[in-house]
């Protein structure tokens, strides 16, 4: 009898299966909140294909109102970039998008918006020209800079016609 309480407390104890059905629970329990998440449409990942179609708008359906806006085109720049040795020209053509009531205020400081892009652009080193991003931050700072010359509320949006490094 002896041995056998020495083997008792020689073999490792029983692992408690607790744990592991806690975990498969807890497994089943996200797996079907999942599904209902998806099912119920909290989670715009299981929406078929037919549901696209119905979204969709009818081709003959009347097109609403055009938005009241009005371009006021800025003058092309060209400006060098780097040292004058490396020859590098940026071609750049923009126009404004304002309110139809503000298009004469804005083209009346339209010798601002040029000095102020032309001073922008000219500041930038060319890696600052080849990022994948470098479009969208530069249409940002100008556009916030040419809002700034003008005026709050006055331009809409810049949009870029021609961005062309040679």
């Amino acid at each position: 009898m002896a041995k056998t309480e020495e083997e008792a407390a020689d073999a490792p104890a029983k692992r408690s299966k607790k744990p592991l059905l806690i975990g498969v629970i807890l497994a089943l329990a996200g797996a079907g909140g999942g599904f209902f998440a998806v099912q119920s449409g909290l989670l715009p990942l299981g929406e078929s294909v037919h549901a696209g179609h119905e979204a969709a708008p009818d081709a003959h359906a009347p097109a609403g109102a055009l938005p009241d806006v009005a371009y006021v085109p800025i003058d092309p720049l060209v400006i060098s970039l780097g040292d004058g040795a490396s020859g590098k020209h940026l071609r750049f053509r923009a126009q404004l998008e304002v309110a139809p009531a503000h298009r004469a205020d804005v083209e009346l400081l339209m010798p601002r918006v040029v000095d102020v892009m032309n001073s922008y652009l000219r500041a930038l080193e060319l890696a600052d020209l080849t990022d994948k991003t470098a479009l969208l931050r530069l249409r940002a700072h100008m556009l916030r800079r040419a809002q700034i010359v003008t005026g709050e509320g006055r331009i809409k949006d810049l949009l870029i016609m021609e961005f062309v490094l040679n």
